[in-house]
């Protein structure tokens, strides 16, 4: 229950929307502590590749500040070191990559195919083998998800996405591609992106995600991908020159970039993977309707809030948009 628009807001981002701060502190304890386990298996696991402990990442929303309820995920990049292996972009399909291992020691050179191109598969795979030598996690449900390799804890409500990867002397990295071979990323780059638009914005820029996140999972049909919708709230961010005080006009505002932008490819930021928003016509058109939809009850809230001063049919607007956990006037 709440009294105003602003009280409400920061009810429904406290109860609903954000992580609750004992699971992530305990999720940050547990994450922390797999990854003393995974720098223990080059020495530990017989044929292990070796790691690139300098570059291990903590990757995913849950890094970014962007993790919405429920903390079902955290995700990991596990950097290997190349030795002198080296990589090949595919002739046909510049987004393709081969890593070469003719060169390379044997423990790369184990999960090769019969032309010396490591298979991407087979390093997920002994990761996963190298998991389940972890005693404490016994009765862990541990396998392949395509690229990832995902450990399931039965004392902890999230899972943990795994990625093999390895950094080149490009400054990107190369992570499975689910088919055996090999695609370029960079996650280092999303988080200095995001994290310096938080900071350039006076630190409102991860609630904002959050709050549109969660609309995105509860209300878009159909729904954008995560890593796309952030990219989207990123730019409509960088699109203004300051961000009002207030996340609701903000929220109002995103509506009307959406409705707009969605319809159009979406560049990575990274300037790696080209357009990436692979929605059909008809998804953008659904997408883009529903987002001026909310836009238009966004501007009645705010009418009502401002200009009518009725708190009540303010709040009942947002509702509408939010969904019944939204708080009700009190």
């Amino acid at each position: 229950m709440a009294k105003n628009v602003n009280q409400a807001f920061e009810e429904f981002n406290k109860d609903i929307v954000n992580l609750i701060k004992e699971n992530t502190d305990n999720a940050r304890s547990s994450r922390d502590w797999l990854i003393t386990q995974l720098l223990k298996f080059p020495e530990n696991v017989d044929n292990f590749p070796n790691d690139y402990p300098e570059k291990h990442l903590k990757i995913g929303s849950f890094s970014r500040n962007t993790k919405i309820r429920p903390l079902d995920d955290i995700d990991l990049m596990y950097c290997l070191g190349a030795g002198d292996a080296y990589y090949k972009v595919d002739t046909y399909d510049n987004k393709k990559y081969y890593i070469q291992t003719e060169n390379a020691v044997d423990n790369l050179k184990n999960l090769s195919n019969d032309d010396n191109t490591l298979n991407s598969i087979k390093v997920v795979n002994k990761l996963v083998k190298a998991l389940e030598t972890v005693p404490q996690y016994a009765n862990a449900e541990i396998n392949r998800n395509q690229e990832v390799a995902v450990l399931n804890l039965s004392s902890y409500s999230w899972s943990y996405d795994i990625v093999p990867c390895f950094y080149t002397v490009n400054n990107f990295y190369l992570m499975p591609d689910g088919s055996g071979n090999w695609k370029a990323t960079n996650p280092e780059k999303d988080q200095e992106n995001i994290r310096n638009t938080n900071i350039n914005n006076g630190g409102k820029v991860y609630q904002l995600v959050r709050t549109l996140k969660y609309w995105n999972a509860n209300f878009t049909s159909p729904k954008l991908g995560s890593y796309l919708f952030e990219i989207l709230i990123i730019n409509f961010v960088k699109s203004k020159n300051t961000q009002n005080e207030y996340n609701d006009i903000n929220i109002k505002d995103f509506f009307y970039y959406l409705y707009l932008n969605i319809r159009y490819d979406v560049q990575d930021p990274k300037g790696i993977q080209g357009n990436i928003n692979n929605l059909t016509v008809e998804q953008r058109d659904k997408i883009s309707n529903k987002a001026k939809s909310c836009y238009d009850t966004a501007v009645i809230a705010i009418d009502f809030e401002i200009e009518k001063q009725n708190q009540q049919k303010a709040i009942e607007n947002w509702k509408i948009i939010f969904g019944d956990k939204f708080p009700s006037y009190e």
